[in-house]
């Protein structure tokens, strides 16, 4: 039941006034609920990008930006990223608690069990270019995917939502991996059942996971903590695209696709790999001091890529978490690489910097991200791809609550109309030049 209180707002004159109510959260924010101010007063709220909206009631993910704080049903994700695994988070996400070692066995073999592609849906990927960027393929793909469960798109039976939710955070890894080496003219690697699900992508993608050397147990967690610490947050563009398509009831196939379209933006899913093509801009670490002064300049375009974060003001959680991956990764790899050697520099510069420090700066995940992936060798194009398969599992979750949710209706936000007022039509002949 909500918890609220009434205030008082007045609308022009004092006649106008009404009461709203005050919704009181678990945590964080009240927010007033306004659903009557424009059955009553013949007004709506102006809100570009929805900043200071609330368009949902969400039991899944809860964020303080100025505390830096992240939790998951309750769970701060530091200590998920440390102690859990990701199957296990994105059980946790998908049915609000950690399961048991049942329920847990049973979860991870109906992921594995549902983790390959039908001959029909692998054809798609011929009709692709070679020189396609891998999220064309996973967004198109993922979509196509509605045709092969065409007689279980009922929105409704709530097994079948399950069964549509287990069926997506499974065959992500193995679609993602399946573009990679297509478009990498590599032969395909058939998905494991008997592998980890992070285990089990890295082999799908590189190869002969267990005989490499390079691809060991501590990339392997470093790799699993990044699914983990993107599995969810909040109500971001892409999680509010796939509620916002699904609360037509469009099936979760083409709304987890709208989500991969929307993560796609260099706003949203590609800052990481951003982070890459500054460092190549920075070039060498001569040019630090160079970039950090540009950055600094408000009228140069320049921007300083993974550092700072719209949402958390101080710390971002989930880069503390994987600093330590990183440092772990590099070392265990013994990668001689310029640019993350680059990167390493500009961490330790900027940390000093008392501009950075001041204006809380400080490296967040995209930028440890960026340099994990880099290090083991993902490819630069399939670092939103990975960002997709991790937060599928937020994606189904955040779906599922919402047509479980009696208050969700279809989205239609508002405008602001300033466009001309009616006027008559003229015929060509009389139309100014």
């Amino acid at each position: 039941m909500d918890k609220s209180t009434n205030i008082n707002i007045s609308v022009e004159e004092e006649s106008n006034a009404m009461s709203l109510s005050k919704m009181e959260p678990n945590i964080g924010p009240s927010a007033l609920d306004i659903r009557r101010l424009y059955s009553e007063q013949g007004l709506f709220t102006y809100d570009p990008g929805f900043t200071a909206t609330a368009s949902c009631q969400s039991k899944i993910t809860y964020i303080d930006g100025e505390k830096g704080i992240l939790l998951h049903r309750g769970y701060n994700v530091k200590e998920l990223a440390k102690k859990s695994t990701f199957l296990e988070v994105a059980y946790l996400l998908l049915n609000g608690e950690l399961p048991n070692k049942e329920e847990m066995q049973s979860f991870s073999n109906e992921i594995a069990g549902n983790n390959n592609l039908s001959l029909k849906t692998r054809q798609f990927f011929n009709g692709f270019e070679k020189n396609s960027h891998p999220m064309a393929l996973l967004c198109s793909i993922t979509a196509a995917l509605s045709a092969s469960y065409h007689d279980d798109l009922d929105n409704t039976d709530k097994n079948q939502r399950i069964q549509n939710s287990i069926r997506l955070i499974a065959k992500m890894p193995t679609i993602a991996a399946m573009s990679h080496r297509y478009l990498s003219d590599l032969d395909i690697i058939e998905p494991s059942k008997d592998l980890s699900y992070t285990r089990n992508m890295l082999n799908m993608i590189f190869g002969n996971f267990d005989k490499d050397s390079v691809l060991n147990d501590t990339v392997e967690k470093a790799i699993d903590r990044i699914l983990i610490l993107h599995a969810d947050h909040e109500q971001n563009a892409s999680t509010s695209t796939v509620r916002l398509a699904g609360s037509s009831y469009a099936n979760p196939f083409a709304c987890v696709a709208a989500g991969i379209g929307s993560l796609w933006g260099p706003y949203h899913g590609g800052a990481n790999e951003a982070v890459l093509k500054m460092l190549g801009e920075i070039e060498s670490k001569d040019n630090i001091s160079k970039y950090l002064k540009k950055a600094k300049d408000k009228s140069d375009p320049f921007k300083l890529m993974g550092f700072g974060h719209r949402v958390y003001k101080n710390h971002d959680p989930r880069a503390t978490v994987l600093k330590e991956s990183c440092d772990e990764v590099l070392d265990a790899l013994g990668v001689n690489d310029p640019m993350l050697k680059l990167a390493k520099e500009l961490e330790t510069i900027a940390l000093e910097d008392e501009y950075f420090i001041n204006k809380k700066l400080f490296p967040n995940v995209d930028f440890y991200s960026g340099i994990i992936l880099k290090a083991i060798g993902i490819p630069t194009s399939m670092f939103t791809v990975l960002f997709a398969v991790s937060r599928t599992t937020g994606w189904v979750s955040q779906w599922k609550e919402m047509l479980e949710d009696p208050h969700q209706k279809i989205g239609r936000p508002r405008q602001l109309y300033m466009g001309k007022t009616e006027r008559n039509y003229t015929n060509i002949d009389n139309r100014d030049n």
